[in-house]
C-alpha cells in the first residue's frame, strides 16, 4: 500500500494586462477580465491545505487574495517565474514573426534549438521548476496544494509527470485559468505521479 498521496492542483494565471503576448518574466498585472476568470475558475472551493505561488503579481496577486479569503497558507517562490523569453517578451506573435513567418514554427517544433536571442534555455528552465517541484512534494507531503503559476511552468511539470522528451513540451495547451490536477504516491523512496486531469475546471 502506498503512503498517504499528496495532491497538486497547478492554475495558470487569468488574462494579464495588455493582453495575449510573449510576457515571460514582465511582471504585467491581471486584467479585470484575469481577475474574473480566475475567480469564476476557483469559486467556493477550499480543499486546499496550502497555496504556493509565483512572485509574478499576475498569480501572486489572487494567490493572496484568495489565501487570506480562506486562511491558507501562501508560500512565494520565484522559482515558479515563467520562462524567460528575452527580446521576445512583450511583443505580440504578430510582432515576432514580422520578419520571419517561420520564426514561432520553428520555436514551438523545437525549442531546445531556437531559442528567442536573450532567452532562457528549455534546459535552464527545467532544472529550476522541477526542483521547485520536488521541494513542495516533499515539503507538504500528504497535504492538498495549489500552485498559481504560468503556462510554461505547468507545461514543464506535465512533461516531467509523463516523462515527455523536453523537446516536445509545446504539446500540451494551458488555457488562462485552466486547471490541472496530479496525485503523487510515495511508495517507500519510489514515488508515483498521476495525472488526473488537464487544462480542466474543478
Amino acid at each position: 500500500m502506498p503512503d498517504t498521496a499528496t495532491t497538486l492542483d497547478l492554475i495558470r494565471h487569468g488574462e494579464p494586462v495588455g493582453g495575449n503576448r510573449y510576457r515571460g518574466q514582465l511582471d504585467d498585472a491581471l486584467s479585470e477580465k484575469g481577475w474574473m476568470q480566475m475567480r469564476t475558475a476557483v469559486a467556493d472551493h477550499c480543499p486546499w491545505n496550502v497555496i504556493v505561488s509565483s512572485t509574478l503579481s499576475r498569480c501572486a496577486a489572487f494567490a493572496s487574495e484568495l489565501a487570506q479569503r480562506h486562511a491558507i497558507p501562501l508560500e512565494l517562490d520565484a522559482r515558479l517565474m515563467e520562462i524567460g523569453f528575452g527580446e521576445w517578451e512583450g511583443r505580440t506573435a504578430a510582432e515576432v514573426t514580422a520578419q520571419d513567418a517561420m520564426l514561432l514554427k520553428r520555436f514551438w517544433l523545437d525549442p531546445l534549438n531556437n531559442v528567442p536571442p536573450g532567452a532562457e534555455k528549455m534546459t535552464a528552465f527545467r532544472d529550476r521548476v522541477i526542483p521547485a517541484w520536488e521541494d513542495m512534494l516533499t515539503r507538504h507531503h500528504g497535504k492538498h496544494i495549489l500552485i498559481v503559476g504560468h503556462a510554461g511552468v505547468i507545461r514543464m511539470v506535465v512533461r516531467h509527470v509523463l516523462d515527455m522528451p523536453l523537446q516536445r513540451v509545446f504539446r500540451l495547451s494551458v488555457p488562462n485559468a485552466g486547471i490541472t490536477r496530479v496525485r503523487v504516491e510515495r511508495h517507500g523512496e519510489q514515488t508515483l505521479p498521476t495525472l488526473l486531469f488537464h487544462a480542466g475546471t474543478l
